[in-house]
Order: C-alpha cells, then sequence, then structure tokens
C-alpha cells in the first residue's frame, strides 16, 4: 500500500517523512512485541520509524525493518530510520563506536539520522544510567561541540545521511551552529513539544535556522510512566481538543498529531496499538482550520511531562532556560 506521507526537506538536502513511528515503550513491554508492532507500522504506511540506543530495541526493529524489506514492501530507502547517541558515548571517541553498535545491533548499513539524545552526559560504561550510593546520577563533562564534529565524522563515514540533536535549548543549539570550523549544522532539535508545551519560541529559533524541530510526546504523556509526574493533567483528556475532534469526527490525538504537521513540525506518534497505529496514519486526512489551531495554541501552560529532573545540577540541563 502506497503511504500517504508528507515529506519535509531537511537543511542537508534529505528528506524526512512528516509523520514518524516512536517506538520507545516502557519496560513491561516484551521486547518481542516490539518486532511485531513496528512491522504493523510500515504495513500500514509508516515510513519514518525512531528509535534509540537507550531503548534496548533496536534488534528487534532491525528485524522488523529487514523483514518488510525482504517481503517486498519496502525497499531500504524508503524507510527514514533514527537513532540516538545516549549520554554515556557523548566523548568524542565513543560516538562513532556507539553508532556502529547501534548498526550492528540494526544489521543495516547505515542509519537515515543520527541525534545526540540529549545534552547532559554520564559516565561511560555499559550502564545506561549510573548512579552513586544515594542513587544521584554520575555525570560526565563533555565539550559537546566535540560530540558535535565526531557526529560530523559519522556522516563523512556514511554511517548516517543526516546528523541531529535532541533536548537541546537554545543557548547549546547557537553554541554549535556557531562553532568555528563548522561542517554540517544539525538538521533537527527533537524536543518534547504538544498543545501544553507548543515549544513556539524554540520552534521560531529553529525555523529561523533552518532546523526542523521534530515532537516527541505529542500526545502528552501515559500516566504509568516512572519518571512521568502522575498530578500533570491528561493532554487527550483537554475539553477543547475534544470539542475541535468531535467538530471534524476525528479523535483527540489525530488532532493533536495534525497540529503539529500543520506548524512544520515533524511529529512522532508512538504506540503499540494497532488500532492506534492505523488510526495514526489518518493524520493526512483532514485540516485543522485557523480557528482551531489558534484555539490550540491557547492551551499552551508550559507543562513538560519528561523533565529528566534528576540532571538538574548538571550545567548542561537543558530546562533551566526558557527555551
Amino acid at each position: 500500500m502506497e503511504p500517504k506521507s508528507q515529506k519535509v526537506k531537511l537543511n542537508d538536502g534529505h528528506f524526512i517523512p512528516a509523520l514518524g513511528f516512536g517506538t520507545g515503550a516502557p519496560p513491561e513491554v516484551p521486547k518481542s512485541e516490539a518486532v511485531e508492532v513496528t512491522k504493523f507500522a510500515i504495513e500500514a504506511g509508516f515510513r519514518h520509524i525512531d528509535s534509540a540506543h537507550t531503548y534496548q530495541n533496536e534488534e528487534q526493529i532491525g528485524e522488523a525493518i529487514r523483514s518488510k524489506i525482504a517481503d517486498g514492501t519496502v525497499k531500504r530507502e524508503d524507510i527514514f530510520y533514527t537513532s540516538k547517541v545516549w549520554s554515556t558515548s557523548l566523548r568524542p571517541e565513543l560516538v562513532r563506536p556507539a553508532l556502529e553498535k547501534s548498526l550492528k545491533n540494526l544489521q543495516l548499513d547505515y542509519v537515515d539520522l543520527y541525534i545526540i539524545h540529549q545534552p547532559v552526559a554520564l559516565m561511560p560504561g555499559e550502564t545506561l544510567f549510573p548512579t552513586d550510593e544515594n542513587g544521584k546520577p554520575i555525570f560526565d563533562s563533555v565539550d559537546l561541540c566535540l560530540t558535535w564534529e565526531a557526529l560530523e565524522k559519522c556522516k563523512d563515514a556514511g554511517l548516517t545521511k543526516s546528523i541531529g540533536v535532541s533536548n537541546f535549548n537554545h543557548k547549546q543549539l547557537e553554541k554549535i551552529l556557531n562553532k568555528p570550523g563548522l561542517k554540517y549544522k544539525p538538521v533537527c532539535n527533537q524536543v518534547e513539544c504538544h498543545p501544553y508545551l507548543n515549544q513556539r519560541k524554540l520552534l521560531e529559533f529553529c525555523k529561523s535556522h533552518d532546523i526542523v524541530l521534530v515532537a516527541y510526546g505529542a500526545l502528552g504523556s501515559q500516566r504509568i510512566l516512572p519518571w512521568v509526574n502522575p498530578n500533570l493533567p491528561f493532554l487527550l483528556e483537554d475539553p477543547v481538543l475534544s470539542a475541535i475532534a468531535q467538530k471534524h469526527k476525528q479523535t483527540p490525538a489525530l488532532v493533536a498529531l495534525r497540529y503539529q504537521i500543520q506548524r512544520g513540525v515533524v511529529v512522532l506518534a508512538k504506540s503499540y496499538n494497532k488500532k492506534r497505529i492505523k488510526e495514526n496514519i489518518q493524520v493526512f486526512d483532514f485540516e485543522l482550520t485557523l480557528e482551531d489551531m489558534k484555539a490550540i495554541d491557547g492551551l499552551n501552560s508550559n507543562i513538560r511531562y519528561y523533565d529528566f529532573q534528576q540532571a538538574v545540577d548538571h550545567p548542561e540541563y537543558p530546562y533551566s532556560e526558557e527555551y
């Protein structure tokens, strides 16, 4: 089936599908399920798949992609696959080995996009979240400009087509953009973004530098996740979103996804539910009016579900800045 998809041009000439399939799942979801749902998402029409070393599912995602290539559903070049370098591998000499490890797990020759997962460096080693005896994270101190140079080398080596960042504030982006001898600009900044945290200022900043904003947490957050504040309001129950959804005979989730597409934001839809995966691809079947968009803009209340509070003392903690 030919997917109904829109693509967005990146500043390096490559194209990213405007709707992506997010694969991060809570720990209680069995890894084997990632194979099944990713194959299903590709069958449903998803062509952009977002994962990361920390999700610990790249073997399964790779298996799903390769199986859909083998059965003729897609060619490798039809799939846009994103991986991320985790915080324990931000030292420049660790970046390429981290990407090579992801490629080995995926059994793919290249990824389409490789991004810095977040700017807070953690102590290198096998442990994803190294902590001391008091349960406090063990930080590392890394110059992110040097990390960036290592990503540029990965692109030159053909291990990734494009390079970008995630969870960076505008000052951290500026540091890379103003780096002497910059070879490639980040193509994207992947950040939490939804009607309660619409990132208007960061979006304007990114657009002015031809950087695409990619939205994760676009449907708010499931309350069950351990790192999410359970007292925050549940986005998909918002009365304004619900009213707009009813008017268009769509779901609040689809309205929240469509909102991003119309602002020029690339949006990730994360679901391990087949019915919802099928539903999410219908984001291209309707359009919100200017009034709808304004009403949704009005919901912004700077509610951050993923605030990574444990890292607030790190000098690169991104959320102390306004944007």
